[in-house]
C-alpha cells in the first residue's frame, strides 16, 4: 500500500514550479499578442471618419426593437472586422428606424448613428466577424467616409429580421428618390 501513496505525491517542486510558470507566461504573451494586434488592427482603421453623432431628437420610430450589436466590418468582407471609433465592441442594444436614420443605443459603448442617406440596404446573413448564427443575422449596409461598410444585429425577436430588410430597403429607396429629385431642380 505504501507504494501507492507515494505516485501521488509530487517530489520534484522545482520541475513543477517552473511548468507553472511557464504556462502562465505563455498565456499572457498570448494575450499581448491578440491586445497587438487589435491595437494594430485600430491603427491601420485610423483614416475611417468617426460616425456622426446620434441627433437629439432622431425622428418618430418606424421600427423598435432590443438586440445585440455584434460588430461592423468593411462590404463585401464578412471576416474583416472594424474596431476603429469602438465600432469592433460587441454589445445589447437598442435598435430604431427613423425617417432621419439607423439608431443602435449601446449600453457600455457609443451609440451608433447611421443617417438616412448613407444607408445601403439591408440582408439576412448567417455571420459576420466572430459570430455565426445559422438562423441569421440582420446586417445594415451603410457608408461612411466614402467606404462601405455592414453592421450586425442579431435581435431578440429573430423573426422580426424580415421586416427590417424591408423597412431599411424602402427607406433607402425613397431617400435616393428625394435626393434625385432634389437634383433635377
Amino acid at each position: 500500500m505504501p507504494l501507492a501513496t507515494e505516485k501521488g505525491q509530487v517530489t520534484d517542486w522545482p520541475g513543477y514550479i517552473g511548468a507553472s510558470v511557464g504556462l502562465l507566461i505563455l498565456i499572457a504573451l498570448v494575450y499581448w499578442l491578440m491586445r497587438q494586434g487589435w491595437n494594430w488592427r485600430r491603427t491601420t482603421q485610423s483614416d475611417l471618419p468617426a460616425p456622426a453623432a446620434a441627433p437629439a431628437d432622431p425622428g418618430a420610430a418606424l421600427l423598435a426593437a432590443a438586440g445585440r450589436y455584434h460588430g461592423t466590418t468593411t462590404a463585401g468582407n464578412w471576416l474583416d472586422r472594424v474596431v476603429a471609433h469602438g465600432l469592433g465592441t460587441r454589445s445589447l442594444t437598442e435598435l430604431t428606424l427613423t425617417e432621419r436614420g439607423l439608431l443602435a443605443r449601446r449600453p457600455g459603448a457609443a451609440d451608433l448613428w447611421v443617417p438616412a442617406a448613407d444607408l445601403a440596404g439591408a440582408r439576412l446573413d448567417s455571420g459576420i466577424a466572430g459570430k455565426v448564427v445559422p438562423s441569421g443575422l440582420l446586417v445594415v449596409g451603410w457608408r461612411l467616409g466614402g467606404r462601405g461598410l455592414e453592421s450586425g444585429f442579431r435581435l431578440d425577436a429573430a423573426d422580426e429580421h424580415e421586416a427590417w430588410i424591408e423597412a431599411v430597403g424602402a427607406l433607402v429607396t425613397r431617400t435616393k428618390t428625394t435626393k434625385t429629385e432634389e437634383a433635377a431642380t
